[in-house]
C-alpha cells in the first residue's frame, strides 16, 4: 500500500491572505475520524451521509473554540479524490486557517504535497492524466479563450479523441498479432494494402491534432508581441492607448524609452504580452545602447513584431531589413502611425492607425489576432493540443507509425509491424496516463499549487 492510499492529507485550498472565507481540505481513509476529534456539532461526521453540510465549532485540545465552521462531507468514491474527504469553510483570517491545519496534523493528518489532491483523483481513476493537467490550466487561465480550452480538456474532449486513436491502433495491431499466431496455417486476416490504409487513417488523425498545437499554444500561453521602430514614431503612445492609461512616458525627445516595458492585455480572448521597446538607432548614450540591445532580443523572442513607422518620418525600410536579418519576416506586421496628420500612402503597410485618436486600432487588433492564430480553422471548443507533453507523445506516435508503414512497404515480417503499432499505442496512451512513469507524474503534479 502506498502513501497515497494510507495517508490522510490536509491543506488550505484557498489563496493566502485575508478574505471572507477560507477552505481547508482533508482527504484519506481517516478524514472523518480525525475531523471528529476537533469538530463539535449536532452530529458526528463519521455518521453523516455524503454530500451533506454541517455547522459547528472547531475546538483545540484544551476545548477552546477556534472558529465557527461549515463542514462538507464527501464519502468515497463520490468525491474529487475518490476517497473519504471533507472541506472545512472558516472565516478568512489566515491565523484561523493555520491553527486548524496544525490541529488536523496533530491529530493524524499530514500536509499535502503540491497537486496531491488531483494526483489522488488521477490514481483513483476519477480523471485521466490529460484532465488532471487541465485542472492546473483552469487555475492559471487568464483569458476567456484559454479558460474555455482548459474547461473542454477537463470535460474530456481531448481524452475522448486520444482514446479513439489508441483503440484504432490496438484494433489494427490485434489483426497483425492474430495473423502471427496462425502463421503456420498461412491464414491472412488483413491484407497489406488494407493494413496500410488503416495505419494511414490513424496517422492522419494524429497529424490533425499535431497541427492544432500552434493554435492551442496561442490560446493557452498567449502571444509575445514586440513593438519596435525608430525613436518618436509613437510606440509608447500605441501601448498607452491599448492599455487606456499612461503606462509609458511619451515625449518628443528621441530615446525616451530606455528599457523594455511589458504589459499584458486580452484581445478578443487571446492574451497578448506587449513589449514596448527602445527606439532602434545608433547612439553614444550607454544606457540607450543597452536599451537598443534589449530591443533586439525582444524582437528575436517575439511571436509577432509590430514595426511602427509614422507619417512624418516615412517608411522604415532600413530598419525592416535589419530586423529581417535576425528574425523571421513572417512575424513582422508593418504599421503606419499618426494618420491623423494626413496620409494617403498606406498601401505598403499591414495597418494604418492613429495612436492619438484610436483610428484603425480595431483593425490592427484583428490583424494581430489573425497573425497569431494563422489560417487554421480550429476552435478552443474542440479537441486541440495545447500541452507540449501531449505534442511530443503524438509526434513520437506518428514517427513510429511511419516505421510501420516502411516495414509494410518492404514486406517485412509481421513482428516488426506489430511492435511499431504497439509502441505507437503506448505513446498515445501516455497522454491520458494509461502508460506513464513516476517521473512524468512527479513532473506534472509538483507544478500544481498546494491544496489542489
Amino acid at each position: 500500500m502506498n502513501k497515497f492510499t494510507e495517508d490522510t492529507i490536509t491543506a488550505i485550498a484557498t489563496p493566502s491572505g485575508a478574505g471572507a472565507i477560507s477552505v481547508i481540505r482533508v482527504s484519506g481513509a481517516l478524514s472523518f475520524e480525525i475531523s471528529d476529534k476537533i469538530f463539535k456539532g449536532k452530529k458526528r461526521l463519521s455518521d453523516s451521509e455524503s454530500h451533506t453540510i454541517h455547522y459547528g465549532e472547531i475546538v483545540n485540545e484544551r476545548g477552546i473554540s477556534i472558529d465557527d465552521v461549515l463542514i462538507s462531507v464527501f464519502r468515497n468514491p463520490h468525491s474529487y479524490t475518490g476517497e473519504d474527504s471533507i472541506e472545512i469553510s472558516t472565516h478568512g483570517n489566515p491565523l484561523i486557517s493555520k491553527q486548524i491545519v496544525e490541529l488536523l496534523i496533530r491529530n493524524g493528518a499530514r500536509p499535502a504535497e503540491p497537486g496531491e489532491f488531483t494526483k489522488r483523483a488521477y490514481l483513483n481513476n476519477k480523471i485521466d492524466l490529460a484532465q488532471a493537467e487541465a485542472v492546473a490550466d483552469i487555475i492559471s487561465s487568464r483569458t476567456d479563450a484559454s479558460l474555455r480550452g482548459a474547461r473542454n480538456q477537463l470535460d474530456g474532449l481531448l481524452s475522448k479523441k486520444v482514446e479513439e486513436i489508441r483503440s484504432a491502433l490496438i484494433n489494427v495491431s490485434s489483426f497483425v498479432e492474430l495473423e502471427l499466431d496462425f502463421a503456420e496455417e498461412d491464414v491472412e486476416f488483413v491484407n497489406l494494402d488494407e493494413l496500410s490504409k488503416r495505419i494511414e487513417k490513424v496517422k492522419s488523425e494524429i497529424e490533425t491534432l499535431l497541427k492544432s498545437y500552434s493554435f492551442g499554444k496561442v490560446i493557452k500561453d498567449g502571444v509575445n508581441a514586440a513593438i519596435v521602430g525608430k525613436p518618436n514614431v509613437g510606440k509608447s503612445s500605441l501601448l498607452n492607448y491599448i492599455l487606456k492609461e499612461s503606462r509609458a512616458i511619451v515625449s518628443h525627445i528621441p530615446g525616451t524609452t530606455r528599457d523594455i516595458i511589458r504589459e499584458d492585455v486580452s484581445i478578443d480572448g487571446i492574451l497578448f504580452r506587449l513589449y514596448d521597446t527602445a527606439g532602434i538607432r545608433i547612439s553614444e548614450d550607454i544606457i540607450e545602447i543597452e536599451g537598443v540591445l534589449r530591443s533586439r532580443q525582444a524582437v528575436k523572442d517575439a511571436d509577432i513584431v509590430l514595426l511602427i513607422s509614422d507619417v512624418e518620418q516615412g517608411r522604415s525600410d532600413e530598419l525592416l531589413e535589419e530586423i529581417k536579418s535576425f528574425t523571421d519576416e513572417n512575424k513582422i506586421l508593418k504599421i503606419l502611425n499618426k494618420i491623423d496628420l494626413g496620409s494617403n500612402d498606406t498601401k505598403n503597410y499591414d495597418a494604418a492607425i492613429s495612436a492619438l485618436s484610436g483610428e484603425g486600432i480595431e483593425s490592427l487588433f484583428f490583424i494581430m489576432k489573425e497573425k497569431a492564430l494563422g489560417s487554421a480553422s480550429y476552435s478552443e471548443k474542440g479537441a486541440i493540443v495545447s500541452n507540449s507533453r501531449h505534442y511530443e507523445c503524438l509526434r513520437r506516435a506518428k514517427e513510429t507509425l511511419e516505421k510501420a508503414e516502411e516495414s509494410i512497404k518492404n514486406k517485412m515480417s509481421g513482428e516488426f509491424i506489430s511492435v511499431d503499432l504497439r509502441k505507437a499505442a503506448d505513446d498515445i496512451g501516455e497522454i491520458i496516463g494509461i502508460v506513464t512513469s513516476d517521473d512524468i507524474l512527479n513532473n506534472i503534479f509538483t507544478k500544481f499549487c498546494i491544496g489542489k
